[in-house]
């Protein structure tokens, strides 16, 4: 059974910076794809960051220049790094994983943590 676990949220203000960690445990030691999330109060859920199959990093136009996604893959970790945060970024940050990528080389993310708050005041 995988497990997410995120951590690093918290309350900053507008410019300042946070740095998200997401550990999967009992997942493969080997081609296990993770990417970010965010879910703000009365809004859809909508992809943060991610990496392809081939390495390429993803990102939504909205935190492009702003955030970076990493991954240690031996240790099955998935970090992002926030910079110069905006009011708009708060939200309720998750993590998604799998072990496999589709025919588009994007992530399965059949398996999802339980979310850490980042809430950013002006």
């Amino acid at each position: 059974q995988v497990h997410l676990v995120e951590s690093g949220g918290g309350s900053v203000q507008s410019g300042g910076s946070l740095r998200l960690s997401c550990v999967a445990s009992g997942a493969p030691d080997s081609g296990f794809c993770m990417g970010w999330f965010r879910q703000a109060l009365g809004k859809e859920r909508e992809g943060v960051a991610g990496i392809r199959s081939d390495g390429t990093l993803t990102y939504a136009d909205s935190v492009k220049g702003r955030f970076t996604v990493s991954q240690d893959y031996v240790k099955n970790t998935l970090y992002l790094q926030m910079n110069s945060l905006k009011p708009e970024d708060t939200a309720m940050y998750y993590c998604a994983g799998d072990d496999y990528y589709n025919e588009y080389g994007v992530c399965g993310y059949t398996f999802w943590g339980q979310g850490t708050q980042v809430t950013v005041s002006s």
